[in-house]
């Protein structure tokens, strides 16, 4: 399982060293193999490719006729990138995909349970401010209703 988040910097070449905490669970999960995508909150999510399996299975069975099940098709699907780790732990993110979620040197990789998102560090901190901003407004989503902290 996945959680927390980290503060990062991305190298000169577009590559993001996993932090060692993260780099022997992700590499066994991964099988080696690594998903990255984009999100439609413009980060990225990092996924090992057994987990990432059924949910691609699951959004290439919607239909191409609906435009909104073909849109996701594309975003998800479309922009997935299968990529290793190498030696030094350190996992390259496509220009493309860079340019997408706006990464540039600081970058946030924030534990999901079963796979990451990356963050850019302003797009991070408008998440955080966001939620914050809610203060006592906030309310919680009818699948959270009885959580209880």
């Amino acid at each position: 399982m996945f959680q927390g988040a980290a503060a990062l910097n991305l190298d000169a070449k577009g590559r993001l060293a996993i932090p060692a905490r993260y780099r022997e669970a992700l590499a066994l999960a991964a099988n080696g193999l690594l998903i990255v995508t984009a999100h439609p909150h413009r980060c990225l999510l990092l996924y090992p490719e057994p987990a990432w399996e059924p949910i691609r299975d699951k959004v290439l069975a919607a239909s191409s006729l609906n435009p909104k099940s073909a849109a996701i098709k594309r975003l998800l699907v479309g922009n997935a990138r299968e990529e290793e780790m190498d030696a030094a732990g350190r996992l390259l993110i496509a220009p493309e995909l860079r340019r997408f979620a706006q990464l540039e040197k600081e970058v946030w990789l924030v534990g999901q349970g079963s796979h990451f998102e990356i963050w850019s560090d302003a797009g991070w901190q408008a998440q955080q401010a966001t939620f914050l901003a809610l203060g006592d407004e906030l309310s919680l989503p009818q699948d959270l209703g009885d959580l209880a902290l």
